[in-house]
């Protein structure tokens, strides 16, 4: 970053925003699954809690899920190009059988896609899932690949110097999404 660079950050959703969103990607989830049996999967970091929240709101209406994790720090397609800054690795823990298993993924954000096509490879590693699909908090847009999601909190219009970031209390001691802007 440059001594010019300016940084400009706003809030896209507050705190209560975000739960009524999450409560909002519950619904869409429970609306659409029937009695397909249907296991979550969220990825590290911010994926997990983001599933974690929705588990949470779905149990408190009486439905249960089985609810797994997945890290793809070595699926990654951009590994090679981290230099120094290597990704913490986490345990990836699928406590289920994925074998005919519809499985919703969970990412808090949802920009090129890449995250998303790691996490497809990652997860065949466990099992083949009758059927695959993708939620997530805020779609940002300007994909790379051709990977849509499923079950979308909020759709915001980005520019290529903008990116935004979700905050989470249980990982980040702070509450929020953030649109930030570089310029």
């Amino acid at each position: 970053m440059t001594q010019d660079t300016y940084i400009a950050t706003e809030e896209i959703l507050s705190p209560g925003e975000i739960e009524s969103t999450v409560a909002e990607l519950a619904e869409k989830i429970l609306s659409s699954c029937g009695e397909t049996p249907i296991a979550f999967v969220g990825i590290y970091t911010r994926g997990v809690t983001l599933a974690k929240r929705v588990v949470r709101v779905l149990g408190e209406k009486g439905h249960h899920f089985p609810l797994g994790t997945l890290d793809i720090s070595l699926y990654r397609d951009d590994f090679d190009n981290a230099g120094t800054d290597f990704p913490k690795l986490e345990s990836t823990d699928i406590p289920f059988g994925l074998e005919g298993t519809r499985v919703i993924l969970f990412d808090e954000v949802i920009f090129t896609g890449r995250t998303i096509r790691a996490a497809l490879d990652g997860l065949m590693d466990y099992g083949r899932p009758s059927k695959v699909e993708l939620a997530v908090l805020v779609d940002r847009g300007h994909r790379e690949i051709p990977i849509q999601p499923d079950y979308v909190g909020l759709k915001v219009e980005t520019k290529m110097n903008q990116y935004v970031k979700v905050r989470f209390d249980e990982d980040d001691n702070q509450e929020g999404v953030f649109l930030v802007t570089e310029s």
